[in-house]
């Protein structure tokens, strides 16, 4: 077969169904017939990122937007990671809220990101960013539990 839109169209139903591996190998293969198709590395990025193989899924993102920089969910992914890893002593924060950024620029409206942004404005212990963040999306999502969660514990733990 060489088809690599096969291959990667495989690869996602494998995702899906959690066969990770073997969607990993079908990404493989399709980025071997192409390899300047960004879809192709942005899945195979979400399969290594849950097998826990985080710089590779890193990698897999950069390049899919390199190829493509309007790849909104390979920035929120990038972040994602790296504000959630427990393996690095000092996650480069910073560089998360500036791939955050850009996937709200692409999407200002992206409540995960929005989410995202407060949450790494907490850690970074500036508080009234991250209530402004948390109040974006609340006035496109009034229901976001999370959201209320987050903002209560800010304003009654750190804002007094």
């Amino acid at each position: 077969m060489s088809d690599y839109k096969y291959y990667t169209d495989e690869g996602i139903v494998d995702i899906q169904n959690g066969k990770y591996k073997n969607a990993i190998e079908n990404f493989d293969k399709s980025i071997e017939l192409k390899n300047d198709w960004e879809i192709s590395y942005f899945y195979r990025g979400v399969a290594n990122q849950a097998l826990g193989n985080y710089d590779e899924a890193m990698l897999d993102y950069t390049k899919s937007i390199k190829i493509n920089p309007k790849m909104t969910d390979a920035y929120y992914n990038k972040a994602y990671i790296t504000l959630s890893r427990k393996d690095i002593d000092s996650p480069n924060i910073k560089k998360a809220i500036e791939d955050l950024e850009k996937a709200l620029e692409l999407d200002p409206k992206f409540i995960d990101a929005l989410f995202a942004m407060a949450a790494a404005y907490k850690k970074l212990e500036d508080y009234h960013k991250s209530l402004e963040y948390l109040e974006k999306l609340l006035q496109i999502e009034p229901q976001a539990i999370n959201a209320k969660a987050l903002k209560n514990l800010i304003l009654k733990k750190y804002i007094i």
